[in-house]
């Protein structure tokens, strides 16, 4: 299935698209698309319904983030050992962990403001991870039944912020509309093997990353279990799970987002997103 949330800021319904590619209203089923609702038992009384039973929905209305108020918005980086080359640090001998505001988080198709004082807000696709039940201590051989479903994250990066500015990463990275998510939470069933997905992002029409996520340095199961020993996950929290290479800190010279300019980009049976950049 592909779930989502759509309406004005602050105000979204939850919905699902249909296998037309409409998407149908879900307000009579559940409040939201959120941690108290992200279940697999809320995803099987979903699953189990008629969707043209359901209300549609235009076309044209505005696509929120695909899961709300996330509890955690965990971020894994230099997870790609090619990326690591190009932002010129050695890939790391377990994951680093960092975390984004959940107040980052905005819908696919929003501006993204440029922080006031940036010169280096840069870009990054991502596979995101949404975590289904909770999870704590669980092994590698477990740890894919916690996993709720998959989804689109862009994730901003104001590269003096968080390199040149002394102390943790978190400062770079967490301004709002840094972490655009979806359009769609896209649940584990349909996604066979999110070791293989191809992913892309685009400045301007031109393309910068053009990667895979067949070359995470570590994957998708490991991810989970190494998180769950250092702390708790819950249902609704997100995991950003490393970038490929192409982003602009990589560029020779390097090249950083100005207001005006329009990014695109998508992870092959996730969907893709659109934002164009402002000042703040």
């Amino acid at each position: 299935m592909k779930l989502l949330r759509y309406g004005p800021v602050g105000a979204e319904k939850p919905g699902m698209l249909d296998g037309k590619g409409i998407i149908r209203d879900l307000s009579s089923v559940i409040a939201d698309l959120d941690p108290t609702t992200i279940s697999k038992a809320t995803f099987d009384k979903i699953a189990a319904l008629d969707p043209t039973g359901l209300p549609e929905v235009s076309g044209d209305v505005r696509l929120g983030a695909c899961v709300g108020r996330p509890g955690k918005f965990i971020c894994i980086g230099l997870n790609y050992s090619d990326h690591a080359a190009e932002s010129g640090m050695a890939v790391p001998p377990e994951p680093v962990i960092f975390f984004k505001a959940t107040s980052a988080v905005c819908g696919p198709y929003d501006n993204v403001e440029i922080p006031r004082g940036s010169q280096k807000t840069d870009w990054e696709v991502e596979l995101g991870v949404v975590i289904g039940k909770h999870t704590k201590y669980v092994s590698e051989a477990d740890a894919m039944d916690h996993v709720a479903g998959y989804c689109v994250i862009n994730d901003i990066s104001e590269r003096a912020f968080q390199i040149e500015r002394s102390g943790q990463w978190v400062k770079g990275k967490s301004a709002d509309t840094f972490g655009p998510t979806g359009p769609w939470l896209v649940t584990r069933d349909e996604i066979a093997d999110p070791q293989k997905l191809d992913m892309w992002l685009e400045v301007n029409g031109q393309r910068f990353q053009n990667g895979s996520t067949a070359t995470m340095v570590y994957g998708v199961q490991f991810v989970v279990s190494y998180l769950s020993q250092f702390m708790s996950l819950q249902p609704g929290d997100i995991i950003s799970t490393g970038t490929p290479p192409g982003v602009g800190m990589g560029q020779k010279p390097p090249l950083y987002l100005k207001p005006g300019d329009v990014m695109e980009l998508g992870i092959e049976g996730l969907g893709r997103q659109k934002q164009t950049t402002v000042a703040a």
